[in-house]
């Protein structure tokens, strides 16, 4: 089917009901949170009501961005909407454990994603992996429904084309990513103040435990890790927003081709890792690989523990792909 076949029949199931629950993955991050409340404005403005519910707090860097207080946040979809008939509207996930929300079982699950490791595991499915980022997804959505693009829509969508594309660093990164976000600074986006806001807005934990990353950092030919642990994190007083974008440091090595960043978690055996390609590996498929997903160039997934036992594994596969 056609995108805007696909799209024309989303906004046709938009106008069949009246109520949606929108939501996205857990530990949000910039194009989550403003792909929900940019979407929650083109429902508003199509008359249909709009539930946003998140799992997990919003980082602090994300904290400016307008409409915030429009979120409900909360581990059960059905205490912000008890009714199990509302459709629920899953932004970025490849199902449901990925929300993070119990309570959506059994509802009409639309499911918008452009992540390669998208699942169609909703009722309707829109999956686009060229698409930079969901709010570019949501913008085609905005323009197809012929709502108004305002102020506050442009600043969540631009928020978010910027942090998924790391600064329009990604191969997903194109012409058409530009004039989008042209169009969004002239419906009232700023580009100069949503930069400060994502990049110069750190807290000082942040910046403490990024130096503790690095004190660990390891590198071999073309490959660079780094981890920290649940007492590093204690130390800096740093919580789990505090270790986004540490994995960036390490791929930015001049001749490192793929890197990774492991966080311990906390009262469990297990590390949360960050994968980051500059596109000669592909680490979605080893992402995939070990229960998680995301882009060719930059992915997640969750390893057991032992450090040194979840270490060897992903440099295993990290060295197999850059055979």
């Amino acid at each position: 089917m056609k995108i805007e076949a696909t799209i024309s029949n989303l906004l046709e199931r938009f106008r069949s009901h009246p109520r949606f629950l929108v939501t996205s993955h857990a530990r949000p991050d910039g194009d989550a949170i403003g792909s929900v409340l940019a979407l929650a404005e083109i429902l508003d403005q199509l008359d249909r009501e709009c539930i946003v519910v998140l799992a997990d707090e919003v980082p602090m860097i994300y904290r400016t961005m307008p409409n915030l207080d429009r979120i409900h946040f909360s581990l059960d979809a059905r205490e912000a909407e008890p009714d199990l008939s509302t459709p629920a509207i899953l932004l970025e996930c490849d199902g449901i454990p990925r929300t993070g929300l119990a309570g959506l079982e059994g509802r009409c699950l639309i499911n918008i994603d452009h992540h390669a490791s998208g699942r169609p595991f909703g009722v309707f499915n829109w999956i686009d992996e060229d698409a930079c980022a969901v709010a570019a997804m949501v913008y085609r959505l905005a323009v197809a429904a012929g709502v108004k693009i305002t102020p506050t829509m442009a600043t969540c969508l631009y928020t978010a084309i910027v942090s998924d594309t790391g600064s329009f660093t990604y191969s997903t990164t194109t012409a058409e990513t530009f004039a989008l976000a042209h169009d969004l600074a002239a419906h009232g986006a700023n580009p100069s103040q949503i930069a400060r806001d994502i990049y110069f807005s750190n807290p000082e934990s942040k910046i403490r435990l990024l130096g503790t990353a690095l004190s660990n950092l390891h590198t071999e030919g073309p490959l660079a890790w780094s981890w920290v642990t649940t007492r590093d994190m204690d130390r800096a007083g740093a919580g789990a927003e505090d270790c986004e974008g540490v994995v960036n440091y390490l791929i930015s090595i001049a001749g490192v081709e793929s890197a990774v960043f492991l966080r311990e978690l906390p009262s469990v055996d297990q590390y949360r890792l960050s994968i980051r390609s500059k596109g000669k590996v592909d680490v979605a498929l080893i992402a995939e690989s070990f229960g998680g997903g995301g882009h060719r160039s930059a992915s997640g997934c969750t390893l057991d523990g032992p450090l040194t036992a979840a270490t060897e594994r992903i440099l295993h596969q990290l060295r197999t792909g850059l055979c």
